[in-house]
Protein backbone atom coordinates (compact mmCIF):
# COMPACT_ATOMS: atom_id res chain seq x y z
CA UNK A 1 0.00 0.00 0.00
CA UNK A 2 1.19 3.65 -0.90
CA UNK A 3 -0.49 5.10 2.45
CA UNK A 4 -3.79 4.62 4.77
CA UNK A 5 -5.26 6.80 6.29
CA UNK A 6 -4.92 8.51 9.64
CA UNK A 7 -7.13 6.87 12.38
CA UNK A 8 -8.84 9.85 14.20
CA UNK A 9 -7.71 8.77 17.27
CA UNK A 10 -10.81 10.48 19.22
CA UNK A 11 -11.01 10.44 23.04
CA UNK A 12 -13.32 7.49 23.82
CA UNK A 13 -14.18 10.22 27.46
CA UNK A 14 -16.24 12.95 25.67
CA UNK A 15 -15.94 15.07 29.50
CA UNK A 16 -14.96 13.69 33.15
CA UNK A 17 -17.53 15.13 35.50
CA UNK A 18 -15.78 14.97 38.33
CA UNK A 19 -14.54 11.42 38.97
CA UNK A 20 -17.59 10.25 36.64
CA UNK A 21 -16.31 9.75 32.68
CA UNK A 22 -19.10 10.88 30.15
CA UNK A 23 -18.01 8.43 27.50
CA UNK A 24 -19.28 8.63 23.85
CA UNK A 25 -20.59 5.07 23.56
CA UNK A 26 -23.00 5.79 26.92
CA UNK A 27 -23.77 8.60 24.74
CA UNK A 28 -24.69 7.52 21.42
CA UNK A 29 -26.88 4.86 23.21
CA UNK A 30 -28.95 7.80 25.14
CA UNK A 31 -28.94 9.66 22.31
CA UNK A 32 -30.45 7.62 19.78
CA UNK A 33 -33.30 6.52 22.42
CA UNK A 34 -34.30 9.67 22.76
CA UNK A 35 -33.96 10.95 18.83
CA UNK A 36 -35.64 7.59 18.21
CA UNK A 37 -38.46 8.19 20.60
CA UNK A 38 -39.24 11.96 19.42
CA UNK A 39 -38.37 10.47 15.64
CA UNK A 40 -42.03 7.44 17.19
CA UNK A 41 -43.97 10.54 18.29
CA UNK A 42 -43.61 12.66 15.28
CA UNK A 43 -45.00 9.60 13.09
CA UNK A 44 -48.07 8.66 15.19
CA UNK A 45 -48.57 12.33 15.20
CA UNK A 46 -49.20 12.18 11.47
CA UNK A 47 -52.33 11.15 10.51
CA UNK A 48 -51.97 11.18 6.59
CA UNK A 49 -49.34 8.11 7.75
CA UNK A 50 -51.91 5.89 9.29
CA UNK A 51 -55.19 7.39 7.23
CA UNK A 52 -56.83 8.91 10.07
CA UNK A 53 -55.58 8.85 13.67
CA UNK A 54 -52.82 6.53 14.61
CA UNK A 55 -54.01 3.40 16.80
CA UNK A 56 -51.72 4.54 19.43
CA UNK A 57 -50.87 7.46 21.68
CA UNK A 58 -48.21 9.52 22.55
CA UNK A 59 -47.96 8.25 25.92
CA UNK A 60 -47.55 5.00 24.45
CA UNK A 61 -44.40 5.62 22.90
CA UNK A 62 -43.55 7.56 25.75
CA UNK A 63 -44.16 4.19 27.19
CA UNK A 64 -42.29 2.20 24.52
CA UNK A 65 -39.18 4.21 24.95
CA UNK A 66 -39.11 2.69 28.69
CA UNK A 67 -39.80 -0.93 27.49
CA UNK A 68 -37.75 -0.80 24.56
CA UNK A 69 -34.79 0.52 26.74
CA UNK A 70 -34.92 -2.25 28.97
CA UNK A 71 -35.03 -4.61 25.94
CA UNK A 72 -32.18 -3.68 24.59
CA UNK A 73 -29.74 -3.53 28.10
CA UNK A 74 -30.68 -6.89 29.19
CA UNK A 75 -31.75 -8.34 26.03
CA UNK A 76 -28.27 -7.38 24.22
CA UNK A 77 -26.58 -8.53 27.32
CA UNK A 78 -27.58 -11.72 27.42
CA UNK A 79 -27.67 -12.16 23.50
CA UNK A 80 -23.91 -11.63 24.04
CA UNK A 81 -23.28 -14.06 26.66
CA UNK A 82 -25.11 -17.19 25.43
CA UNK A 83 -24.10 -16.36 21.39
CA UNK A 84 -20.54 -15.01 21.63
CA UNK A 85 -18.80 -16.03 24.90
CA UNK A 86 -20.68 -18.68 26.49
CA UNK A 87 -17.75 -20.47 27.59
CA UNK A 88 -16.01 -17.41 29.82
CA UNK A 89 -19.12 -16.32 31.22
CA UNK A 90 -20.04 -20.07 32.40
CA UNK A 91 -16.46 -20.08 33.85
CA UNK A 92 -16.81 -16.50 35.08
CA UNK A 93 -20.67 -16.30 35.93
CA UNK A 94 -20.12 -13.20 38.06
CA UNK A 95 -19.19 -10.96 35.27
CA UNK A 96 -22.40 -11.64 33.09
CA UNK A 97 -23.38 -8.42 35.38
CA UNK A 98 -20.27 -6.49 34.35
CA UNK A 99 -22.17 -4.62 31.29
CA UNK A 100 -19.31 -1.64 31.97
CA UNK A 101 -16.65 -3.96 30.35
CA UNK A 102 -19.09 -3.97 27.19
CA UNK A 103 -20.42 -7.23 25.38
CA UNK A 104 -23.53 -6.03 23.53
CA UNK A 105 -25.31 -8.27 20.99
CA UNK A 106 -27.68 -6.42 18.36
CA UNK A 107 -29.65 -9.52 17.84
CA UNK A 108 -29.95 -10.21 21.24
CA UNK A 109 -30.99 -6.36 22.06
CA UNK A 110 -33.89 -7.05 19.23
CA UNK A 111 -35.28 -10.34 20.82
CA UNK A 112 -35.25 -8.63 24.40
CA UNK A 113 -37.25 -5.48 22.61
CA UNK A 114 -39.68 -7.91 20.98
CA UNK A 115 -40.32 -9.19 23.68
CA UNK A 116 -40.77 -5.85 25.49
CA UNK A 117 -42.91 -4.41 22.96
CA UNK A 118 -45.54 -7.77 23.54
CA UNK A 119 -45.65 -7.36 27.38
CA UNK A 120 -46.55 -3.64 26.60
CA UNK A 121 -49.16 -4.32 23.48
CA UNK A 122 -50.65 -6.34 25.72
CA UNK A 123 -50.35 -4.51 29.18
CA UNK A 124 -52.30 -1.27 27.34
CA UNK A 125 -54.16 -3.14 24.91
CA UNK A 126 -52.20 -1.94 21.97
CA UNK A 127 -52.34 -3.23 17.89
CA UNK A 128 -48.86 -5.13 18.84
CA UNK A 129 -47.67 -4.96 15.14
CA UNK A 130 -48.17 -1.09 14.71
CA UNK A 131 -46.32 -0.54 18.00
CA UNK A 132 -43.63 -3.05 16.35
CA UNK A 133 -43.74 -0.98 12.84
CA UNK A 134 -43.39 2.61 15.13
CA UNK A 135 -40.42 1.08 17.07
CA UNK A 136 -38.92 -0.67 13.88
CA UNK A 137 -38.65 2.66 12.17
CA UNK A 138 -37.19 4.63 15.07
CA UNK A 139 -34.36 1.70 15.52
CA UNK A 140 -31.76 2.95 12.26
CA UNK A 141 -30.84 6.05 14.29
CA UNK A 142 -29.92 4.21 17.35
CA UNK A 143 -28.02 1.95 15.18
CA UNK A 144 -26.55 4.40 13.23
CA UNK A 145 -25.64 6.29 16.15
CA UNK A 146 -23.74 3.27 17.89
CA UNK A 147 -22.03 2.01 15.03
CA UNK A 148 -20.50 5.39 15.47
CA UNK A 149 -19.47 5.22 18.43
CA UNK A 150 -17.87 1.66 17.90
CA UNK A 151 -15.40 3.28 15.35
CA UNK A 152 -14.63 5.91 18.20
CA UNK A 153 -14.20 3.32 20.73
CA UNK A 154 -12.64 1.88 18.47
CA UNK A 155 -13.75 -1.75 18.59
CA UNK A 156 -15.61 -3.69 16.01
CA UNK A 157 -12.94 -3.11 13.22
CA UNK A 158 -12.95 -4.70 10.25
CA UNK A 159 -10.55 -7.27 8.11
CA UNK A 160 -6.70 -6.72 7.09
CA UNK A 161 -7.19 -4.88 3.61
CA UNK A 162 -5.16 -2.80 1.19
CA UNK A 163 -7.98 -0.68 0.02
CA UNK A 164 -7.28 2.95 0.20
CA UNK A 165 -9.51 4.03 3.10
CA UNK A 166 -7.94 1.20 5.18
CA UNK A 167 -6.88 2.39 9.04
CA UNK A 168 -4.43 1.39 11.22
CA UNK A 169 -6.81 0.68 14.64
CA UNK A 170 -5.38 0.80 18.10
CA UNK A 171 -5.23 -2.27 19.00
CA UNK A 172 -5.64 -3.84 16.31
CA UNK A 173 -2.13 -4.79 15.31
CA UNK A 174 0.11 -3.07 12.51
CA UNK A 175 -2.09 -4.17 9.57
CA UNK A 176 -4.45 -1.94 7.44
CA UNK A 177 -8.25 -2.45 8.14
CA UNK A 178 -11.52 -1.82 6.71
CA UNK A 179 -13.57 0.74 9.03
CA UNK A 180 -16.06 -1.60 9.07
CA UNK A 181 -18.07 0.18 11.50
CA UNK A 182 -18.42 2.82 9.01
CA UNK A 183 -19.97 0.66 6.68
CA UNK A 184 -22.40 -0.70 9.06
CA UNK A 185 -22.98 2.86 10.08
CA UNK A 186 -23.82 3.44 6.50
CA UNK A 187 -25.95 0.36 5.75
CA UNK A 188 -27.96 -0.50 9.24
CA UNK A 189 -28.32 3.10 9.74
CA UNK A 190 -28.60 5.88 6.94
CA UNK A 191 -29.72 3.92 4.21
CA UNK A 192 -32.43 1.73 6.38
CA UNK A 193 -34.03 4.31 8.02
CA UNK A 194 -34.06 6.13 4.54
CA UNK A 195 -35.78 3.13 2.96
CA UNK A 196 -38.10 2.70 5.83
CA UNK A 197 -38.78 6.59 6.12
CA UNK A 198 -40.11 6.15 1.90
CA UNK A 199 -42.06 2.80 2.76
CA UNK A 200 -43.76 4.92 5.50
CA UNK A 201 -44.47 7.96 2.53
CA UNK A 202 -46.10 5.08 0.53
CA UNK A 203 -48.49 4.07 3.23
CA UNK A 204 -46.29 1.16 4.90
CA UNK A 205 -48.17 1.91 8.30
CA UNK A 206 -51.37 1.31 7.11
CA UNK A 207 -50.50 -2.17 6.94
CA UNK A 208 -49.31 -3.72 10.19
CA UNK A 209 -46.47 -5.34 10.58
CA UNK A 210 -45.26 -4.08 7.02
CA UNK A 211 -42.54 -1.78 8.12
CA UNK A 212 -41.08 -4.29 11.17
CA UNK A 213 -40.97 -7.00 8.23
CA UNK A 214 -39.50 -4.52 5.99
CA UNK A 215 -36.84 -3.51 8.91
CA UNK A 216 -35.77 -7.13 9.35
CA UNK A 217 -35.34 -7.59 5.87
CA UNK A 218 -33.15 -4.70 5.76
CA UNK A 219 -30.92 -5.19 8.64
CA UNK A 220 -30.25 -8.81 7.99
CA UNK A 221 -28.94 -8.05 4.28
CA UNK A 222 -26.89 -5.48 5.61
CA UNK A 223 -25.57 -6.89 8.52
CA UNK A 224 -24.78 -10.14 6.37
CA UNK A 225 -23.27 -7.70 3.90
CA UNK A 226 -20.63 -5.83 6.74
CA UNK A 227 -20.03 -9.45 7.88
CA UNK A 228 -17.73 -10.06 4.67
CA UNK A 229 -15.62 -7.18 5.71
CA UNK A 230 -15.57 -7.16 9.64
CA UNK A 231 -13.23 -8.94 11.69
CA UNK A 232 -15.36 -12.11 13.36
CA UNK A 233 -15.33 -11.95 17.57
CA UNK A 234 -11.90 -13.62 18.43
CA UNK A 235 -13.33 -16.33 20.78
CA UNK A 236 -15.16 -17.31 17.75
CA UNK A 237 -13.53 -16.63 15.01
CA UNK A 238 -15.25 -17.81 11.26
CA UNK A 239 -17.80 -20.51 11.88
CA UNK A 240 -18.30 -22.86 8.64
CA UNK A 241 -17.53 -22.25 4.93
CA UNK A 242 -16.18 -18.69 6.24
CA UNK A 243 -19.20 -17.34 7.76
CA UNK A 244 -19.72 -15.57 10.94
CA UNK A 245 -22.28 -15.63 14.19
CA UNK A 246 -23.38 -12.04 12.76
CA UNK A 247 -24.30 -13.92 9.81
CA UNK A 248 -26.11 -17.05 11.26
CA UNK A 249 -28.35 -14.48 13.48
CA UNK A 250 -28.91 -12.38 10.84
CA UNK A 251 -30.60 -15.52 8.59
CA UNK A 252 -33.44 -16.20 10.57
CA UNK A 253 -34.35 -12.79 10.65
CA UNK A 254 -34.45 -12.15 7.09
CA UNK A 255 -36.91 -15.50 6.85
CA UNK A 256 -39.07 -13.97 9.57
CA UNK A 257 -38.72 -10.17 7.78
CA UNK A 258 -40.20 -11.61 4.95
CA UNK A 259 -43.28 -13.61 6.42
CA UNK A 260 -44.39 -10.26 7.83
CA UNK A 261 -43.97 -8.36 4.69
CA UNK A 262 -45.73 -10.91 2.55
CA UNK A 263 -48.64 -11.09 5.40
CA UNK A 264 -48.79 -7.51 5.86
CA UNK A 265 -49.25 -7.07 2.20
CA UNK A 266 -52.05 -9.47 1.71
CA UNK A 267 -54.13 -7.64 4.52
CA UNK A 268 -56.29 -4.50 2.57
CA UNK A 269 -55.20 -1.01 3.84
CA UNK A 270 -56.29 0.13 7.36
CA UNK A 271 -57.77 3.51 8.54
CA UNK A 272 -56.39 5.01 11.77
CA UNK A 273 -58.03 4.60 14.89
CA UNK A 274 -58.56 6.99 17.56
CA UNK A 275 -56.86 6.92 20.91
CA UNK A 276 -57.05 9.09 24.17
CA UNK A 277 -54.49 10.94 24.39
Amino acid sequence: MLFTLAFPGIDPVLINIGPLPIRWYALAYITGLLLGWAYARALVARKAFWGGAAPLAPLDVDDLLVYAAMGVIFGGRLGYVVFYNAGFYLAHPAEVLAVWKGGMSFHGGLAGTVIAIYLLAKRKSLPVLSLADVCASAVPIGLFLGRIANFIKPELWGRPTDVAWAMVFPGAGPSPRHPSQLYEAGLEGFVLFFVLYIAILMGALRRPGLAAGIFAIGYGLARIACEFFREPDKQLGFLFGGATMGMLLSLPLIAIGVVFVVLACRKPLASGTQRPA
